[in-house]
C-alpha cells in the first residue's frame, strides 16, 4: 500500500536535491513537486547511466493515479477514462502504474495502448468516455515522461485542474473507494486512422515529405497521408525512443533543416513534419524554406475564411501580427483574438468564442467543426494544408507563403531558467516594462506602443515590432520570440534589447537556439 506521508517526504526532498538511497527509491513515491505544469505534467524519469536526478518513480506515477481517480470522482463526471502511452521504453510501465492508482479510485479504465495524443483524444468521443489520461513527454529529450489529461472533451486540464490535483497528490488526500475496472481495446490504431481518413481524398499528386523525428507519429503518418492519395517519402520515422538525430521538434531548427534537405534532394512539394506525440505538425515548402508554424496558421487562416467568411480564429501570444493586419484576413471578414500560449488555453477559447480554429506557434493547430473535433492534432493539420494545396491548383505552398506580408520573426528561443524560478523572473520582467511605459522610456530605440501581459509580457514598438518574454509552461526554459515589420535589422535591435533585460537576472542561463 501506498504511505501518503511518504509522497509528502520525498517531494521535500527532491525540492530539496536531497539524493535517495536505493532502498528508499524501491519503496517510497518519489513525485517532485514542478512536474505539476500549468496544462499537463512533465517530471524527468531518466534512463539507465543518466546522471540527473529522477523526479518521478513508478509507485509516484501510482500516487498521481490515485489523485487523478478522485479528482475525476470529485468533478462529477463519472469513472470512465481513456489511457495511452506513448513509443518510450519506459512510457508503457508509468501507464500500468498510472493505471493501477487510477483503478484504487475506482476509474474504470480504457486502454488503447501506443497512441498519438490526438488518438487519446477521438478516444474520448469515439468510446463515448469524458476523460483522458496520456502517457507522453511530447518533444522532450530522452529520459523525460508526462501525462496529458483532461476531463471534459474537447479539452484538456488548465491551471485550476492542474492545481488541484498537484493538492491531492503531494497531500495525500486519495478517496480509495475500490470499484475499478480495466480494460484493453484491441484496433483502436486502425479506427483513429479510418476516421481521419474517411472522404479526405487528394486528386493532386502531391509528393510529400514525412519527418516523425523517430517519435511515435512514425506509426501513424506516413500511413495516413498515403491513404488520403499522397506519396510519402518517409524521414526517420523508424521508432527510436534515444531520438537518435534530433529530437521530435518542428518548432526547433535542427528538425526543420532535416526536412528541407530532404525536400530539396527529392523534389517534394512539401515537407511535414511532427512532433513526438502527434499533436504538433510543422511545414517547409516547396524550395526548401522553414515557414514558422505561426505563418502556416495565416495561409491556412486565409484558405478556411475564404471558405467559411467571417471566420473567428485564435493565436497564441507568441503568433505573428499577421493575423490582425493581413489583407486577406480582412477582405474576407476574419477576426483573431490573441490568447495564452500552451494547448489547453487555446482548446479552451477556442471552444469559448466558438472559433473556426486556434493556432499556436508551436505547431499546436485546434479545429472546429467541420474540419476536427476541437483538440490539437498534427495528422488533421497536415490534411488541411493538402487540401489546401489541392485548392489552389497549379500553385506551389512557396508561392502561397509569398503571398503573405513579408515580416521577420525568429524562431521560438529559450534560455534555461529553473522550474522554481522562471515564474518570479518573468514577474520582475513585467514589471520591469510597465514601469517603462508608465513614464514614456524608449525601448529598442523606439517609444512602446503597446504591452500585452496576458501570458508573460509582448513588448510592441510603434514600427510593430514586437518581442515576447515568457515562462516555459513544460520545461525549466524561459521563452523569447521577435517579430518586425520593417527589416532583420529591427528585429535584431528588438531581440538585443529584451536579452539585456533578461541577461540581468543571473538564474537565466543559455539558449537552446537563436537566428
Amino acid at each position: 500500500m501506498l504511505l501518503c506521508p511518504e509522497i509528502a517526504e520525498w517531494t521535500v526532498n527532491v525540492v530539496g536535491q536531497a539524493k535517495p538511497n536505493t532502498f528508499a527509491f524501491e519503496t517510497s513515491a518519489l513525485v517532485k513537486a514542478t512536474g505539476f505544469r500549468e496544462y499537463d505534467a512533465r517530471w524527468w524519469f531518466g534512463y539507465p547511466g543518466s546522471e540527473n536526478e529522477p523526479e518521478l518513480n513508478l509507485m509516484g506515477a501510482q500516487a498521481i493515479g490515485m489523485g487523478l481517480g478522485t479528482l475525476i470522482r470529485r468533478m462529477g463526471v463519472g469513472p470512465d477514462i481513456v489511457t495511452g502511452h506513448d513509443f518510450r521504453s519506459y512510457s508503457m510501465a508509468i501507464k500500468m502504474a498510472l493505471t493501477s492508482g487510477l483503478m484504487a479510485a475506482g476509474a474504470r479504465v480504457k486502454d488503447i495502448g501506443l497512441a498519438l495524443s490526438p488518438m487519446a483524444y477521438f478516444a474520448q468521443f469515439a468510446l463515448d468516455t469524458p476523460s483522458v489520461a496520456m502517457v507522453t513527454a511530447s518533444h522532450n529529450e530522452n529520459g523525460w515522461t508526462g501525462v496529458k489529461m483532461g476531463a471534459q472533451r474537447p479539452l484538456t486540464f488548465g491551471p485550476g485542474e492542474m492545481t488541484a490535483l498537484k493538492a491531492l497528490v503531494l497531500a495525500g488526500e486519495f478517496d480509495l473507494a475500490g470499484g475499478g475496472s480495466y480494460e484493453f481495446v484491441p484496433g483502436f490504431r486502425e479506427t483513429y486512422i479510418d476516421d481521419l481518413t474517411a472522404g479526405k481524398k487528394i486528386s493532386r499528386k502531391l509528393k510529400v515529405v514525412v519527418a516523425c523525428g523517430n517519435g511515435t507519429a512514425g506509426a501513424f503518418a506516413p500511413q495516413v497521408l498515403e491513404r488520403i492519395g499522397c506519396e510519402v517519402i518517409p524521414l526517420d520515422v523508424e521508432l527510436d525512443h534515444t531520438f537518435p538525430r534530433y529530437n521530435p521538434n518542428p518548432e526547433e531548427l535542427l528538425m526543420l533543416h532535416a526536412i528541407r534537405d530532404k525536400v530539396l534532394a527529392t523534389g517534394a512539394d512539401v515537407g511535414l513534419g511532427f512532433d513526438g506525440d502527434g499533436d504538433r505538425c510543422g511545414v517547409v515548402d516547396n524550395e526548401g524554406s522553414e515557414i514558422f508554424a505561426d505563418k502556416v496558421g495565416v495561409i491556412l487562416a486565409r484558405d478556411i475564411s475564404g471558405l467559411y467568411p467571417k471566420s473567428v480564429f485564435v493565436a497564441d501570444v507568441k503568433s505573428t501580427g499577421l493575423f490582425m493586419t493581413d489583407p486577406v484576413l480582412a477582405r474576407n471578414g476574419a477576426t483573431t483574438d490573441y490568447w495564452k500560449t500552451g494547448h489547453s488555453h487555446i482548446k479552451r477559447r477556442v471552444l469559448e468564442l466558438h472559433a473556426m480554429a486556434g493556432f499556436e506557434k508551436s505547431g499546436h493547430f485546434f479545429f472546429n467543426p467541420p474540419i476536427g473535433r476541437g483538440y490539437d492534432d498534427g495528422l488533421v493539420t497536415a490534411i488541411a494544408v493538402c487540401e489546401m494545396l489541392e485548392r489552389n491548383p497549379g500553385r506551389t505552398v512557396a508561392d502561397v507563403y509569398r503571398d503573405l506580408p513579408l515580416t521577420f520573426g525568429t524562431p521560438t528561443m529559450s534560455p534555461h531558467c529553473p522550474d522554481e524560478e522562471k515564474y518570479g523572473v518573468v514577474e520582475k520582467i513585467v514589471g520591469e516594462f510597465a514601469k517603462m511605459k508608465g513614464n514614456g522610456t524608449e525601448f529598442a530605440g523606439q517609444p512602446l506602443a503597446d504591452l500585452v501581459t496576458v501570458n508573460g509580457v509582448r513588448v510592441v514598438a510603434q514600427d510593430g515590432t514586437w518581442g515576447l518574454v515568457r515562462a516555459s509552461s513544460n520545461k525549466p526554459e524561459i521563452v523569447v520570440v521577435v517579430e518586425s515589420p520593417v527589416s532583420p535589422e529591427r528585429r535584431r535591435e528588438m531581440f538585443e534589447a529584451l536579452d539585456a533585460v533578461l541577461r540581468r537576472n543571473p538564474e537565466v542561463g543559455a539558449y537552446n537556439q537563436t537566428f
